[in-house]
């Protein structure tokens, strides 16, 4: 059974047409990357799959479910999604991350060894917990944003173009981190080339929708 299928689904936004007749299946621990030129509708596929944005047409299923409201609030639960908008929050990142961390579902965690490994790994100096969130770079803001993804130790990702402020070291280390894990199923879109490799399907959405069927 596939873990994700998008099933003839089509989708509208600003009274245009963005996504037609769109077919898309992922297996358990697959990992694909989403690739097409700017506003072609990447970002929508990920609006659709968690459920805050509805398909004109056509159904989404996931464990074999189809999408409804209750399966869209179980959905956001398992993934971990990395936003390709990094301004995720305000504070220090310790104030984020105790804020994240003491919600019931991310009790018991323990996390801080594991945060000092994340944060050497990603060439970050241990006094960034203490700096302001709005006030860290774009690559510093994507690097906390995969962070804390990693620590809430889910094993579904959907990653928004979380490379794109990244030298080209860390864009493998975080490509090899993710590609790498056979438990792991992600979502990756991204116009960086280093996604594209061995052992990532690719879907070229530009050209899956060349071929589509227009929706009524």
């Amino acid at each position: 059974m596939d873990l994700i299928k998008v099933e003839k689904v089509c989708a509208d936004a600003e009274g245009r047409s963005i996504l037609s007749d769109l077919n898309i299946s992922v297996s358990r621990g697959e990992k694909v990357l989403i690739k097409g030129r700017s506003g072609i509708g990447k970002t929508t596929i990920f609006r659709l799959l968690l459920g805050f944005k509805t398909p004109s047409f056509g159904t989404i299923y996931f464990e074999g479910r189809p999408m409804d409201p209750r399966l869209a609030w179980d959905i956001r639960k398992k993934v971990a999604h990395i936003s390709q908008d990094s301004d995720i929050g305000e504070g220090t990142v310790k104030e984020m991350l105790d804020g994240i961390f003491s919600y019931a579902a991310n009790k018991g965690m323990l996390i801080q060894e594991e945060l000092k490994l994340l944060l050497s790994e990603f060439s970050m100096r241990a006094d960034v917990l203490y700096k302001k969130f709005e006030n860290l770079s774009g690559g510093e803001k994507q690097r906390i944003a995969i962070i804390i993804s990693l620590l809430t130790k889910k094993d579904i990702f959907f990653l928004d173009e979380i490379t794109s402020d990244l030298d080209a070291k860390l864009k493998r280390k975080i490509v090899d981190m993710f590609v790498g894990n056979p438990s792991w199923t992600v979502l990756a879109i991204s116009h960086d080339a280093e996604w594209e490799r061995e052992g990532v399907r690719v879907i070229d959405l530009e050209k899956l929708q060349e071929n589509s069927n227009v929706c009524n």
